[in-house]
């Protein structure tokens, strides 16, 4: 795996992090502040825009009933200055397939949009199974 594919997948976590200790700032300071942003929630229509996108997360993160969420089977694929990463979230109902895409943004890894939607019934690849250490 290479560093810029390391690093994505840094900033997916820390995304990830953000959402589950329910912390704003961390989750702000994780989006592109000079770049465009989008994101669409499940069931939500597209949102666009830095303040409509983080207004999107204060309401989420602030409401009771904000989803406990774990980021599973990440893979980052890196194109040059932008990168993306699918993963499944996991959540206390099923799970969502997810798309994270970051930008370089003063060479820091900045997300730009999210999409997460749910999944078919037995749509949802598997993790690996831990094996015996070579």
């Amino acid at each position: 795996m290479s560093p810029a594919e390391l690093e994505v997948l840094e900033a997916n976590a820390a995304f990830y992090r953000a959402f589950a200790a329910r912390d704003l700032p961390a989750m702000t300071a994780l989006w592109a502040e000079r770049l465009p942003v989008a994101c669409i929630h499940p069931g939500w229509d597209a949102l666009s825009g830095r303040e409509e996108v983080l207004e999107s997360f204060e309401r989420i993160l602030g409401s009771d009933g904000s989803p406990d969420v774990r980021c599973t089977l990440a893979e980052a694929h890196v194109l040059g200055e932008v990168a993306l990463v699918t993963c499944h979230e996991v959540l206390e109902g099923g799970r969502l397939a997810a798309t994270n895409v970051f930008a370089r943004q003063d060479g820091v890894w900045r997300m730009v949009h999210h999409q997460a939607s749910p999944m078919a019934p037995g749509q949802a690849r598997q993790e690996p199974k831990a094996g015996p250490a070579n």
